[in-house]
């Protein structure tokens, strides 16, 4: 037997994992260590050697892309069909189960799978049928809550209800929500991984056959496995050890939509017969950078703890830019990706890293002026998002009444008790009397009776136009977008939109007031418009045509959380302040901080030549104007490994940094993320240290005292 093509590309850690023995397996998989490799190369080992069966094997993963991947791998590998084997997502794979078995799943045959749009539309018409105000209860703040509730394995009926107002009324629309699904026969993305748990758990025939059926389970990033998941994979494998499973605890970053770092601690107490295999040569950046980011790493105390190194030599020492201002910033990082590009780089292979979407539009703007195509990954450009076009909207009428997009875009957002048959209405006196939808609208309340509360609606909306326009006058043009946005009651909708989605988007409206305070309007000013008039061109030229596509090669702009399983030659880490990055709700919190720090890993790790590292040492974002301290990311970064470089292209040692370097290394008695005992407070964790000497303090976060500021040299801290 022939086992060259399955075992030679692999380095010794590899082939243990690729060939350990058939228990469970948990595979400690740096960033850029070759994951996919080993889970495919695993697969081959076991079908051409172990003799398993490819109709016994089970791979799940999280993403098409990555289940076409890994088939067509191993099709090339093995040379044959791999049409036997269940290798998909875990959504797919649970519709797959269910449409095998809709009858014991208790779903009719023809039940359809609703996406997220899908599902929003049946949630507002469940809430206006049940009379409910959008206002106090947003239909997406319900969807989250019920998709929530399915990631965690809980049904509404089985759910105690307390004296909490706001879950009693959830816990109702989720009773009424799942009632109409199951008559309607739908299924949410979330269900499906529920109702296919659901079926395996109260089956136990079925069970049975589907464990004796699949002899080798392997899992692919494993770390993002949700609750409900990984009991699936449980159920699954229960008594057998036959689980085999990739991952990395240091790239655990969606704790916020439900992934459970726990999963990974947890797998080794189930499965006591386990092995732990750590993949740490790294096949895709210098040395420089993996040893800034392993130094980061490792101030988390939650991690089972590894160390990457690679072969391909030191590289590039990090480079470390302080900016006068977020528009500072922006002039050095589309300069140095120019440079770039002057050399021969191609802009595909340059990626801007952010933490918060609002903090794109510089980049953008910056970009668009140098004429550099750039593609938003994974989202839209600034002045495309739906937040951002409903405000714009709102400051379109105030200049036109007649401009119909708009009027039709807002004239329920938010929504105001105006149905869809009092809009129909309004289309439909436009078009017989060919007037503009706002002339029709006054025309309808003139000529056909309305219901009370749909007529009080449209006069409201009216008046909230006519208001606008009456109190814009004389403002500047920033404090026209800000009014816009307080009295138009979007700050309020995106306020009630629970979750990192609704605090992106109130981000971005108040990054819109920044575009506004900033617009040069006489450097464009040839068509002598008013400045609002001229601020609403250019928002829709910047709309325009310099996206490019996936195709293209164009500057990527993405977020951190986008940029996962990424790699570029050039990275620009930006933001790099307290209060961003790591977010000032992170700054108290020590969980959500060690899941910021993985972030923080996760970005430098996709740098594969040239890493930089920008702060601001003054930032309006927002909204507002702050002077942050640099990111504690970039104290913890070894002096070696960076360089401070000028506009101008000078370099030096970043003096700042590697004086808190040093000072925490030497002079100081704690460090971050250490326990320490308080004879009053308990026990804590160290979240920031500032000063020197006396003067020395320590921000604390006590597990029953919450967070102290304390002065080190009357706390009489105990390190633990």
């Amino acid at each position: 037997m022939d086992i060259t093509k399955i075992i030679d590309p692999l380095n010794d850690a590899q082939r243990s994992a690729v060939t350990a023995p058939n228990r469970a397996v948990l595979v400690l998989a740096g960033a850029g260590s070759g994951k996919t490799r080993v889970l495919v190369h695993r697969i081959a080992w076991q079908i051409r050697v172990e003799g398993v069966s490819a109709y016994g094997i089970l791979a799940v993963t999280f993403t098409n892309k990555a289940a076409r991947e890994m088939r067509n791998r191993l099709e090339e590998l093995l040379g044959l069909s791999t049409h036997t084997m269940w290798i998909g997502t875990f959504h797919g794979l649970a519709h797959r189960l269910l449409r095998r078995h809709a009858k014991q799943a208790k779903l009719p045959d023809t039940f359809q799978v609703m996406d997220s749009s899908d599902q929003l539309r049946v949630i507002k018409r469940l809430v206006a049928g049940m009379n409910l105000d959008e206002t106090k209860w947003p239909p997406k703040q319900i969807q989250w809550f019920i998709n929530a509730q399915k990631d965690e394995g809980k049904r509404a009926r089985y759910q105690l209800e307390t004296g909490d107002v706001f879950q009693r009324q959830m816990l109702a629309v989720y009773r009424a929500y799942e009632e109409l699904c199951d008559r309607s026969g739908l299924v949410d993305f979330a269900e499906l991984l529920l109702r296919a748990h659901e079926l395996l758990r109260d089956n136990a025939d079925l069970l049975e056959f589907y464990q004796q059926r699949f002899l080798q389970v392997h899992v692919d990033e494993f770390q993002d496995t949700n609750t409900i998941q990984y009991a699936w994979l449980r159920m699954l494998t229960e008594g057998k050890d036959n689980l085999f499973v990739v991952g990395d605890d240091d790239q655990s970053i969606y704790g916020w939509r439900g992934a459970r770092i726990e999963n990974i601690f947890n797998f080794q107490q189930q499965y006591p017969n386990h092995q732990v295999i750590k993949l740490e040569q790294n096949y895709r950046s210098t040395g420089n950078i993996l040893n800034a980011a392993n130094k980061v790493i490792s101030m988390n105390e939650a991690r089972m703890g590894k160390e990457l190194w690679t072969e391909a030599g030191e590289g590039e020492l990090i480079s470390l830019y302080a900016a006068f201002n977020e528009l500072d910033e922006a002039y050095f990082v589309v300069d140095r990706i120019k440079a770039w590009i002057n050399e021969g780089g191609l802009r595909s292979d340059a990626a801007i890293l952010y933490r918060s979407n609002a903090q794109s539009r510089q980049f953008e703007e910056k970009l668009m002026a140098t004429g550099t195509p750039y593609r938003v990954y994974g989202g839209l450009r600034f002045f495309e998002r739906a937040e951002i076009k409903n405000a714009l909207a709102y400051l379109r009428l105030m200049s036109n009444r007649d401009d119909d997009a708009s009027f039709e875009r807002v004239i329920n957002t938010p929504t105001r008790g105006l149905g869809a048959k009092a809009i129909d209405d309004i289309r439909l006196i436009a078009k017989d009397q060919d007037m503009s939808l706002w002339s029709a609208a006054i025309a309808l309340l003139k000529q056909k009776p309305m219901a009370p509360r749909a007529k009080n609606a449209l006069v409201g909306f009216l008046e909230l136009i006519d208001r606008l326009s009456t109190q814009a006058e004389g403002l500047e043009l920033y404090e026209k977008v800000q009014m816009v946005n307080e009295q138009s009651g979007l700050i309020e909708l995106y306020k009630n939109e629970k979750g990192d989605r609704g605090e992106e988007k109130l981000e971005n409206l108040d990054e819109l007031i920044n575009a506004a305070r900033l617009f040069d309007a006489e450097q464009e000013n040839e068509e002598n418009l008013n400045e609002l008039d001229l601020f609403l061109a250019h928002a829709s030229l910047e709309a325009g045509d310099m996206q490019g596509e996936e195709f293209e090669d164009c500057v990527q702009l993405m977020t951190l959380h986008s940029a996962k399983g990424l790699e570029f030659k050039l990275v620009f880490l930006v933001g790099m302040e307290e209060g961003l990055f790591p977010s000032q709700q992170s700054s108290d919190d020590i969980a959500r901080l060690e899941e910021e720090r993985r972030l923080c890993y996760v970005g430098m790790t996709r740098a594969m030549r040239q890493l930089y590292l920008t702060y601001a040492e003054s930032r309006r974002i927002y909204g507002r104007e702050s002077y942050p301290r640099p990111s504690r990311f970039l104290r913890e970064i070894p002096a070696e490994c960076i360089q401070e470089v000028r506009m101008r292209a000078t370099v030096s040692r970043p003096q700042a940094i590697v004086k808190s370097v040093d000072l925490m290394a030497q002079g100081r008695q704690f460090k971050l993320g250490q326990r320490v005992g308080h004879a009053k407070f308990g026990e804590g964790v160290v979240l920031q240290l500032e000063g020197e000497g006396a003067q020395e303090r320590a921000q604390i976060n006590f597990k029953q005292a919450g967070v102290k500021w304390l002065m080190l040299s009357y706390a009489q801290l105990e390190a633990l």
